[in-house]
């Protein structure tokens, strides 16, 4: 499993890292994210889902949202 802290960024900095380390994985690997800014917690859950990756939302504050990501076909 591949772990990408992302609290230093800003939109739309976090969903453009996601999309960069998915492609780096093969069908069934998992990437695990954790986000703070307020758009990309909620850009890049709703990207994952449009696009059919698995995602478990590990933790979720007001400070930060921890997502695990399955990649999909």
């Amino acid at each position: 499993m591949v772990f990408i802290d992302l609290t230093s960024y800003r939109c739309p900095l976090p969903l453009v890292k996601v999309k960069l380390a998915l492609k780096q994985l093969a069908v069934g690997e998992q990437l695990q994210v954790v986000l703070s800014d307020p758009g990309s917690r909620m850009d890049v859950p709703r990207f994952l889902k449009n696009q059919g990756h698995g995602l478990q939302e590990l933790y979720n504050d007001a400070n930060r949202l921890t997502l695990r990501i399955t990649k999909s076909a």
